[in-house]
Formats: structure tokens, C-alpha cells, sequence
């Protein structure tokens, strides 16, 4: 039974990008530009296991495996965008390190702009509205009548001085 099941697994077929992306539509990557090509396309890649990495960063198994995939896709000639794209219907949009401006991306994108220019539209009009309700500067500035406790308190102490 598991000699079996081994020898079906093994007949299995990895999915070539070609049924994902269609057909290479660039060259193939010469030799001595691959490595540089592999690192630039991994570095737009991030890694599933450390996910604050980009492929080309991280040493993990699975960021060393997709790093060899893009190697091998480059080979083939598939460009930039075809290999981003076979990556992105394998796992997701997140494996891209900048997302798409589209859909609920479009949130992240814009949510910090527009908290910024409300915090800023904030501030400014409260320091407008503390400007303008300050007191206008008087020439002449009557002393505060004095507390009679306060008046008591100070005759203790002058008394006690003498």
C-alpha cells in the first residue's frame, strides 16, 4: 500500500508556469546576467516563511526553493511580470512585496494619507481657534485681591520672624 501510494506521488507533475502565465514572452537570461536577474526578481518577492523578507534576503528553505524557481523561469525566458504573476496565483497577493493598487489594497494605500491630512487639517484648526481666543494684552493689570486666609497666614509668619 505505501509503495504504492509512493510510486503515484512520484508520477505527480509539478504545474508548469506555462498553464498559469501562458508561454515565455521574453528571452532567456544569459549566464552571466542570471544570478542579478534572479536576486532583482526575488527582491519583489516576499519570503512566506519570514514575511518581513524579500526572497532574495532570506535564507529560509522555502525562500531558497523560490529563488531556484525564478532561476529556472528566467532561463526560460518568462519576463518580470509573468514570473510576479505566476507567484501571485501560487500564494496569494501577499507574496508580493509592493501590493497592487487595487481593490482592498486601495485602503492601505490611501488610509494613511488621509489620516495624515485630517490630523493635520486638525491641528491646524485648533492652533487657529487658540490664537484667536486669546485675550487681547492689557496695558495696566489689577493685582488680585488677597484671600484673607492667605493674609492671616502671612501675619503668622512675619510674627514668628521677630
Amino acid at each position: 500500500m505505501i509503495v504504492a501510494t509512493l510510486l503515484f506521488l512520484l508520477q505527480l507533475k509539478v504545474p508548469d508556469a506555462a498553464q498559469f502565465v501562458g508561454a515565455p514572452q521574453g528571452q532567456p537570461v544569459p549566464a552571466a546576467q542570471l544570478e542579478h536577474r534572479t536576486n532583482q526578481v526575488g527582491a519583489l518577492l516576499r519570503c512566506p516563511v519570514c514575511q518581513g523578507m524579500s526572497v532574495a534576503d532570506s535564507k529560509a528553505e522555502m525562500a531558497v526553493n523560490m529563488k531556484g524557481q525564478v532561476r529556472e523561469l528566467l532561463q526560460r525566458g518568462y519576463t518580470q511580470e509573468q514570473i510576479l504573476k505566476y507567484f501571485e496565483l501560487s500564494y496569494g497577493q501577499f507574496v508580493l512585496l509592493q501590493p497592487k493598487f487595487e481593490g482592498v489594497n486601495t485602503l492601505v494605500w490611501l488610509l494613511p494619507v488621509a489620516a495624515l491630512l485630517l490630523g493635520g487639517a486638525i491641528v491646524f484648526f485648533k492652533l487657529k481657534k487658540l490664537g484667536a481666543a486669546a485675550p487681547p494684552p492689557t496695558a495696566y493689570r489689577q493685582p488680585p485681591t488677597e484671600d484673607p486666609y492667605v493674609a492671616r497666614v502671612r501675619e503668622m509668619v512675619a510674627k514668628g520672624k521677630s
